[in-house]
């Protein structure tokens, strides 16, 4: 058997599920030991094939909207958070309801209405389109938060009163590009109310600070993660942002594309906040295969934090 090149495998580090991740695929487990199958859940429960696959073969039904659902069994509502009419809608129908939401997502859902209270307008940063944006904003009224993606966005708002204005921000977007939109605001806007805390979770700071890390070190980064997961697709972006020559978002070690990478003799390699430990693994084992690896990790950030499940599901049934 010839000899195999060498390649060093940078691992990032923080990676890979996050606190609120963990607890979001732990409340469909326990609900459905508690209540057996089926479980509905509404939306992807967090934006992972893999994970999603495995809790429908437990017996979870994923549906895109309550009405998919029906009023005798137990329903879960994802991680990214859900507008305020939708719980509603459930306590109407008298549907057992459990929410997955973060607990740091409903952090910025808290602020949005103590904000609202206060008769202030809010001004969201975030992504149109993704659940945690569609959830924030449903919190309020129509009108009371406006959407801004980019930095340009900034200048064609439209405000009630430039006096009376606070801006959040979606949980999971670029540090970076989040700071030069939020400077922007400050610039047009003087008297606009910040977060007291920074509304993007630790999670998605330190993943992207790791990828910063490994950025200049290496040849090609590979972030495992979902076309849809927004963490991992700012985690490509981070990487290229940083230096990285080549950034590519892969689902799994089948999604690798071997050619982008001939001749490369260090990678970084990373996973975004839902993509599961085990397809790290897969993709290490794919290397393996192919080079004579050499795996260091880099650690940027150590990370204890857990959230409790609802206690609707610590109470015997």
């Amino acid at each position: 058997m010839p000899d195999l090149p060498p390649l060093t495998l940078y691992l990032a580090a923080p990676r890979g599920f996050c606190a609120g991740v963990d607890r979001a695929i732990k409340i469909v487990e326990m609900a459905l030991q508690k209540w057996g199958a089926p479980v509905y859940v509404r939306h992807e429960i967090v934006h992972n094939k893999f994970v999603v696959d495995a809790l429908k073969a437990q017996g979870a039904i994923f549906v895109e909207e309550l009405d998919d659902c029906p009023t005798d069994r137990p329903v879960v509502f994802s991680a990214h958070g859900v507008p305020k009419a939708v719980p509603l809608e459930a306590a109407q129908r008298n549907m057992i309801a459990v929410d997955a939401t973060c607990p740091l997502v409903t952090k910025v859902h808290n602020e949005a209405a103590r904000h609202h209270e206060a008769g202030t307008q809010m001004i969201y940063i975030g992504h149109d389109g993704h659940p945690e944006t569609v959830g924030t904003m449903g919190q309020l009224p129509p009108g009371e938060v406006l959407l801004v993606e980019t930095v340009e966005d900034v200048a064609k708002l439209q405000v009630r009163n430039p006096a009376k204005l606070a801006f959040i921000t979606q949980t999971t977007l670029s540090v970076d590009d989040t700071a030069a939109i939020a400077a922007a605001l400050k610039a047009r806007f003087p008297l606009i109310h910040a977060p007291a805390h920074d509304d993007i979770c630790y999670a998605t700071t330190n993943r992207q600070a790791a990828v910063k890390a490994v950025a200049r070190r290496i040849d090609a980064l590979l972030v495992i993660g979902a076309p849809n997961s927004s963490n991992s697709k700012r985690l490509v972006e981070v990487g290229t942002a940083a230096g990285c020559p080549y950034s590519m978002l892969i689902q799994r070690a089948t999604d690798i594309d071997w050619r982008a990478l001939a001749g490369s003799r260090a990678i970084g390699l990373t996973a975004g906040a839902s993509a599961p430990e085990v397809l790290v693994t897969e993709v290490i084992d794919a290397f393996r295969s192919r080079f004579a690896v050499t795996v260091e990790q880099v650690e940027t950030a150590v990370e204890d934090i857990e959230f409790k499940v609802p206690k609707v599901l610590r109470e015997p049934v």
